[in-house]
């Protein structure tokens, strides 16, 4: 057990396959447990894993993913990432994950817990994460005069974007308006108070890609 979280209580929260990369890497090195490295460490090994497919035979030996799985990984073409999955039950408050798959197919058409069982474990590992580490240290604040204005710039815009509007376009749009509010040193502030206007917390996702999978209305 390290710093208040132990295996099992990793294991409450994200894949065995994930504490086993977690490990994997600087072997000889101490490793303590926090909750807020579990993120990364699921998407880490979610992106190794995408990768083993299409590498030369020396570089899966190079490969976490390849040693994990003792040479037998399964597939792992998912259309998001843990870290966004946090991010849409957080602004969702979903708790069952019928609710997510909701959201996630008005992403990724067609998508089901029988076509993608690796995100469908991850659905009800965002889920308990949400609900023991997320929520309760939501907190929400007012927007000041202009965040206010860029915010409504960006309701506007969003109102009025393409149905099929892509992430990229979206994250181009809150750029743009960004830099219309506020100073080219200040662009970060702007991120942050989406983050903490819009979903209680001082970090958050890629906007454009969060707006695509939430939905614009």
């Amino acid at each position: 057990k390290g710093n208040g979280l132990s295996v099992e209580e990793w294991l409450t929260y994200a894949s065995p396959e994930s504490l086993a990369l977690y490990m994997f890497q600087k072997p000889k090195s101490a490793k303590r447990l926090y909750f807020d490295v579990i993120p990364r460490a699921v998407d880490e090994y979610l992106t190794f894993l995408a990768k083993l497919p299409a590498e030369e035979p020396k570089a899966q030996l190079e490969n976490p993913t390849w040693h994990i799985h003792a040479g037998h990984a399964p597939q792992a073409e998912l259309p998001i990432s843990f870290g966004l999955l946090l991010n849409l039950v957080s602004v969702s408050n979903a708790e069952q994950p019928a609710q997510l798959w909701g959201f996630i197919r008005r992403y990724a058409e067609g998508a089901t817990p029988e076509r993608y069982p690796i995100l469908d474990r991850l659905v009800g590992y965002a889920i308990a994460y949400y609900r023991d580490f997320v929520k309760p240290t939501r907190k929400f604040r007012p927007a000041g005069d202009v965040e206010r204005k860029a915010l409504e710039e960006l309701a506007g815009a969003l109102s009025t974007a393409p149905a099929d509007a892509d992430a990229e376009m979206l994250q181009d749009e809150v750029f743009e308006i960004g830099k219309r509010h506020f100073a080219k040193e200040q662009l970060r502030q702007w991120f942050q108070a989406l983050y903490e206007i819009l979903l209680g917390q001082s970090q958050g996702p890629r906007f454009g890609s969060f707006a695509a999978i939430f939905g614009l209305d």
